[in-house]
């Protein structure tokens, strides 16, 4: 009868006529969000401590990437001085054993040991993620924590690739840490209930994701680091929504996107002098590091995430959890909620870090899975 044929101009027009960005709408209601984030997250998070008190975890272990500066090192120094086992995933293994020998002296007076090593891990190459993945699994120790911090923002600067032919905000902000979760999902498994938190930011809700351009090369949109590092937040918010939806509830893990709030980190390194001026003259408005950290911490340690996960999973909510810089439930971007799109971008973030698309089930089963980086047969 010709039915498929019939029925493929409207799914094709559908498709052309897919928006190539965010609505004017959208792009207000995102920058609202932004703006309101900066000017008022001190108010929003009064309520908080600071350094935020954790609950007891001796008994965890956390893996926390990019740990030398900014606000994954004081995510990975609190977490050790609380007294949990954490794994410093660090390109810099030099310096990050110099902070673990700075953070044992300031601990002396306390009588703490530290239970903190150091692992080589580049987010700019896959097979170094795949490699630690590797290494790590084959110890059989269980994780209770991934935290997924390190990032990149470098604005104004020229487009840049990867080894792996990846744009590098794509890559350092989404790719690396996507295939980094998905490999640990046995140990994840092991250290039942565990969490993925991934380190995002509010900068998400004025991006957009064209899973058939997530490179910014076709010229359908021009590049800039800004479209670059707000689209790889909202890809990582996507994944992160799929793949919280992919793991049984029985598997024990939860899946949370943080935001650290406007924070002055390396990350401002980056940024054109003006802005870095900008941003020595508003301390009132920008949190400092350890500031940052409290919603990460919160998601890695409180008990009550885990039940939250397991609540928007068994009420099918299209996104995963996602804790806000007061260490409150919030809801991610609008654009964050198109679940055709979550799972194209989940697609093609497979075929990009060389996994099956039926990777996570085979994982969560115990069977192997073959990656194109790195060792893993």
């Amino acid at each position: 009868m010709g039915t498929e044929d019939e029925a493929a101009p409207p799914s094709s027009s559908l498709v052309k006529k897919k928006k190539q960005g965010l609505g004017w709408i959208e792009w207000i209601r995102g920058w609202m969000v932004v703006v309101q984030e900066m000017l008022f997250q001190r108010i929003m998070a009064s309520h908080l401590h600071n350094p935020m008190p954790l609950p007891p975890i001796n008994d965890l272990t956390c893996i926390v990437t990019g740990s030398t500066s900014g606000i994954g090192r004081e995510i990975a120094r609190q977490l050790a001085q609380a007294g949990a086992h954490v794994v410093m995933a660090v390109r810099n293994t030099k310096a990050a054993q110099e902070l673990i020998q700075q953070w044992q002296i300031d601990s002396e007076g306390f009588c703490i040991a530290l239970n903190v090593e150091v692992m080589q891990l580049d987010l700019l190459s896959l097979d170094s993620v795949a490699r630690f993945a590797e290494a790590w699994n084959a110890r059989s120790v269980p994780v209770n924590a991934l935290i997924n911090n390190a990032g990149i923002f470098s604005i104004g600067e020229p487009q840049k690739f990867s080894k792996d032919g990846y744009e590098e905000h794509l890559q350092v902000n989404h790719l690396a840490p996507a295939l980094l979760s998905v490999l640990l999902l046995p140990t994840l498994m092991r250290g039942s209930p565990s969490r993925i938190v991934n380190v995002n930011s509010v900068m998400h809700y004025v991006g957009f994701v064209d899973p058939e351009d997530m490179n910014v090369t076709s010229g359908k949109r021009k590049y800039s680091s800004f479209i670059g590092y707000t689209s790889s937040k909202l890809a990582e918010v996507m994944f992160s929504s799929v793949l919280h939806k992919r793991i049984p509830a029985e598997a024990g893990i939860g899946v949370v996107c943080v935001s650290p709030g406007i924070v002055q980190t390396n990350v401002a390194r980056d940024l054109p002098k003006i802005v870095q001026a900008a941003y020595r003259l508003i301390p009132y408005f920008i949190f400092n590091a350890q500031e940052g950290s409290r919603s990460a911490l919160f998601a890695a340690t409180d008990p009550s995430v885990s039940e939250y996960c397991e609540m928007l999973r068994s009420d099918e909510w299209p996104v995963c959890a996602f804790i806000s810089q007061d260490c409150r439930p919030a809801n991610p971007s609008e654009e964050s909620h198109e679940v055709q799109t979550q799972y194209e971008v989940w697609e093609k973030t497979l075929e990009m870090i060389g996994l099956p698309s039926d990777a996570v089930e085979r994982l969560i089963e115990g069977q192997e899975v073959k990656c194109r980086y790195g060792q893993l047969q």
